[in-house]
């Protein structure tokens, strides 16, 4: 329930408060208690006025005068004097009955209060002024209106709505640096002796042998190049002869050059498998003599960290400044994720003629890719009439985006059901199950895990960069001059 300041009337709610205010006060006329004045209705500030001015209190003194009498205006040596002049003269005035009362009390105007004298009537008025200024919009007590409290809670919800925005927007932030390796985690380095201790710890690695491949570890950063611990060779010639002593269901099968395979190590785990491909491709041409000319500096597969400082050199050269810009110029000493935008600046740094496939969105049922096969078709084979089944062609591997991860595709096999099937390395792929397509008894279970059919491929989006050629500096020049508003080829 809430209480009425002005004349005590319970009400229920607030809506019913202002209505019983509005009506029962505010609309009254303002009658003086002393006089027969009268303002308009809710003019309190004009009653304050009058009352203020016609019926000051006994003794009042006006600025700069003596103290006169509320009544007759007779001034007096000092306020007692006046109060006692009041009351010797005009003492009936004091005792006075309100207008239309006959029982010698005075009658608040505001609150109909009954008072037993003016004085108290006059105290009871002014607290009324002084306390309780009604305008639109004010409720009881002073506080804010409906309209101005709702929007100061609506202010506030918005006001939490948008640093708890912030503060998801900063975690999902640090999460992508995380993932992408921008968070000044450490990096190949520091990943691979944090891992190893761990293998020591769990019992997995022989103190020994920590401290051997340590030292390898070293001397391979020391001078730049692949330890060689990850790779297997000899893959792509295994498969030539096992399609051709086994060739079952598959019409034709076009293969890349040959190709070394590199896996993950415990140092780039979870994030070098852009670094892993490209060591595949650059093993596949430097097997390939029309390429000599352009890595004569790189005739040894670099290890990672030199592959990151390779790319911040293209970036130096005006190499793609956008990609560079998003990794604030630097790779090296990080564990960054790299696509196909650096692979293609990568290798038209090195005079490389490469071009970059956006495949931006599925052109097959169920978010297939169909065009993507029949582009890497187009590219291993110029005539697909006649010929051997088992082309071992002079095309060097393709490599391969999706989000999150990247392989190379080194072949495409044409099913004699006219489907299409791409061979692919994947950086992920241990050593271990590489080795077993070396081997004689190799069967179509060993060659599972490397083919992917249309359906295996279901990724939103997917980039390719190829190599088919040598720049002239020439063109090497006007490719870094279009690098610098570069955007890729896409399949409509």
């Amino acid at each position: 329930m809430l209480l009425c300041e002005l004349c005590g009337q319970a009400l229920r709610t607030e809506p019913e408060m202002r209505r019983h205010l509005r009506r029962a006060h505010l609309e009254r006329e303002a009658r003086c208690p002393l006089c027969p004045f009268s303002a308009a209705p809710g003019g309190y500030d004009e009653l304050r006025d009058h009352v203020e001015s016609a019926h000051p209190e006994p003794g009042h003194v006006p600025a700069g005068g003596q103290p006169l009498c509320p009544f007759c205006g007779e001034t007096g040596a000092s306020a007692r004097q006046v109060e006692a002049h009041v009351r010797s003269r005009h003492g009936h005035l004091l005792d006075a009955p309100a207008p239309g009362n006959g029982q010698g009390l005075y009658e608040c105007p505001m609150c109909d209060l009954v008072c037993a004298n003016s004085q108290i009537l006059q105290e009871h008025v002014d607290l009324h002024l002084e306390e309780h200024r009604f305008s639109e919009g004010i409720t009881v007590g002073g506080s804010l209106s409906d309209l101005e409290l709702a929007q100061q809670l609506q202010n506030e919800e918005d006001r939490q709505q948008g640093l708890e925005a912030a503060r998801r927007e900063g975690e999902e932030f640090q999460k992508l640096q995380i993932q992408y390796g921008l968070d000044s985690s450490g990096d190949y380095k520091q990943q691979s002796l944090k891992n190893m201790e761990r293998e020591v710890t769990r019992g997995r690695m022989q103190p020994s042998e920590y401290h051997k491949r340590k030292a390898d570890m070293m001397e391979s950063l020391a001078f730049g190049v692949d330890d060689g611990k990850t790779r297997t060779s000899g893959i792509i010639e295994a498969l030539c002869r096992y399609y051709q002593n086994e060739i079952r269901d598959v019409r034709r099968v076009w293969l890349s050059t040959e190709v070394d395979h590199f896996h993950s190590s415990l140092g780039d785990r979870g994030w070098g498998c852009g670094y892993r491909n490209f060591q595949m491709l650059l093993s596949s041409l430097l097997k390939n003599g029309m390429y000599n000319d352009c890595l004569r500096d790189n005739t040894l597969i670099p290890c990672i960290p030199k592959i990151q400082s390779m790319i911040e050199d293209a970036w130096k050269e005006g190499f793609d400044p956008q990609g560079a810009s998003h990794f604030s110029n630097r790779l090296h000493g990080t564990k960054a994720w790299i696509g196909a935008c650096e692979m293609y600046s990568l290798l038209t740094s090195l005079r490389l003629k490469c071009q970059i496939i956006d495949f931006h969105k599925p052109t097959g049922p169920l978010g297939t890719h169909p065009r993507l096969f029949e582009w890497v078709l187009n590219y291993y084979s110029s005539n697909r009439e006649g010929g051997t089944k088992v082309v071992c062609t002079p095309k060097p591997p393709i490599y391969m985006q999706h989000q999150g991860h990247s392989r190379t595709i080194v072949g495409i096999e044409e099913r004699k059901n006219r489907t299409l099937c791409l061979l692919i390395f994947d950086p992920g792929c241990p050593a271990q199950e590489m080795q077993k397509l070396l081997k004689q008894s190799s069967d179509d279970t060993s060659l599972k895990q490397f083919r992917k059919f249309v359906g295996s491929l279901k990724d939103k989006q997917y980039q390719i960069v190829a190599v088919d050629g040598v720049l002239s500096p020439e063109e090497k020049v006007a490719r870094r001059q279009a690098s610098q508003i570069f955007t890729a080829e896409r399949i409509p």
